[in-house]
């Protein structure tokens, strides 16, 4: 089981949506997906056709100890994957947790008694909190979708220092998966001088595959739908499936017969 943490303090980048429709193009590449939404904005539920504002039980729950994953996941039908959901319960989770023992190891201790997926991955909060904390502790690797303009290195250069005190403290082999170009418009200048500049300094571990700007991806959230299911044939839908197909090839242990979700 891979666990994919799916991060980026700067909002806006393209997170929720790489995290649901990588989701989804990887339940098309017979994988079992469980994903789960960390981010107290419920958006990855939300755009996997959970109706949050109703949610009796969800993630919140499995941090503060009351429940676990498994009482709490449930399936997007449309999607094909698991999921955790999120809503604005969440938010008070960081304040209910601050003088408890071992509150960086709540998400990890609750994955380690999840079987039955190829893939889970990590809706992180646009934020360095807590949360994001957990996430990264119970990681295997990080993914971090950015766009290419200004002041995105600079960003990143805050996430990176953030990736190397968890490993030094909470979780000696966390690494970079990947970073992941999205919105991207190859007719805009600086895009592709941002974008140069990445491949120069992190060469490899930036993504081959480029998430381009698709008005169908911005409009499949408010269907609940991943954009797979909304537009197959959309520039969106062929970007997130060749991005699962070059993460199933860099991660080889797993890229034989899917596991059966027990």
């Amino acid at each position: 089981m891979k666990i994919l943490a799916i991060t980026n303090q700067k909002g806006g980048v393209g997170k929720t949506t790489t995290c649901v429709n990588l989701a989804a193009s990887l339940v098309a590449q017979h994988k079992q997906v469980l994903l789960v939404d960390l981010d107290p904005q419920g958006n990855a539920s939300t755009g996997s056709g959970i109706d949050k504002a109703h949610l009796k039980l969800s993630i919140y729950h499995v941090l503060i100890g009351e429940k676990t994953l498994n009482e709490v996941i449930v399936k997007s039908e449309k999607g094909g994957f698991d999921i955790a959901p999120s809503n604005r319960e969440l938010a008070g989770a960081e304040v209910e947790l601050v003088n408890e023992l071992a509150r960086e190891l709540r998400l990890k201790q609750a994955l380690a008694k999840v079987t039955g997926y190829d893939y889970v991955l990590l809706d992180c909060p646009p934020a360095l909190n807590l949360v994001t904390v957990n996430a990264l502790t119970a990681a295997d690797t990080v993914m971090i979708p950015m766009q290419c303009e200004y002041y995105a290195l600079e960003g990143l250069s805050d996430l990176v220092n953030t990736i190397k005190k968890v490993r030094a403290h909470l979780n000696p082999k966390l690494e970079i998966e990947g970073l992941l170009r999205t919105m991207f418009d190859n007719r805009n200048m600086l895009a592709n001088q941002v974008s140069a500049q990445l491949v120069s300094h992190f060469g490899s571990k930036v993504y081959t595959t480029v998430i381009p700007r698709n008005i169908r991806l911005a409009e499949a959230p408010s269907y609940g739908l991943p954009v797979l299911i909304y537009d197959k044939s959309s520039k969106g839908a062929v970007a997130y499936l060749d991005l699962a197909a070059e993460i199933i090839n860099k991660n080889p242990q797993l890229a034989g017969a899917s596991i059966q979700n027990g």
